[in-house]
């Protein structure tokens, strides 16, 4: 079968288009992040452990990223993990038995607290877990990787 020119052209750029959904990750490890894809460019600084960052661009084995407060640096792609976490950005977060504003406080999360995701949950809510074990239901607008 043969294609028209226009059809396929079309076909060619909307394979080519970018995609736009967005992939957060985790630092596995606390590792340096780069101003360039290589360990031979300028060192900017050490990112903890457990910090979210949001993939950019992907390029042979280093990815460049963007974090919380949107810079963008390169790290190795060997240093991210695909289990994701949550950094509050509020000042204080309110952690809540359910996705509902009038549900019971589990806990406060100051801000730069590292919370795991669990899930996205409708309303604007997400369901977190924190590093001692409890769990609950936090706004998505007082954190940042989702």
């Amino acid at each position: 079968m043969r294609l028209h020119r226009p059809l396929a052209l079309f076909l060619l750029l909307a394979a080519a288009a970018p995609s736009f959904a967005v992939d957060y990750r985790s630092v596995d490890t606390p590792t340096v992040l780069y101003d360039s894809p290589s360990q031979k460019g300028v060192p900017l600084f050490v990112i903890r452990r457990g910090t979210p960052v949001e993939a950019v661009v992907v390029l042979d084995g280093w990815i460049k990223v963007r974090d919380a407060a949107g810079g963008l640096a390169w790290i190795d792609k060997k240093s991210l993990s695909d289990q994701r976490t949550l950094i509050v950005t509020a000042n204080r977060a309110s952690v809540r038995q359910a996705a509902d504003e009038s549900s019971p406080l589990v806990f406060d999360a100051e801000k730069g607290v590292l919370l795991d995701f669990v899930e996205l949950v409708p309303g604007g809510w997400a369901k977190v877990r924190h590093v001692d074990g409890q769990s609950g239901f936090v706004r998505a607008n007082q954190v940042w990787g989702l």
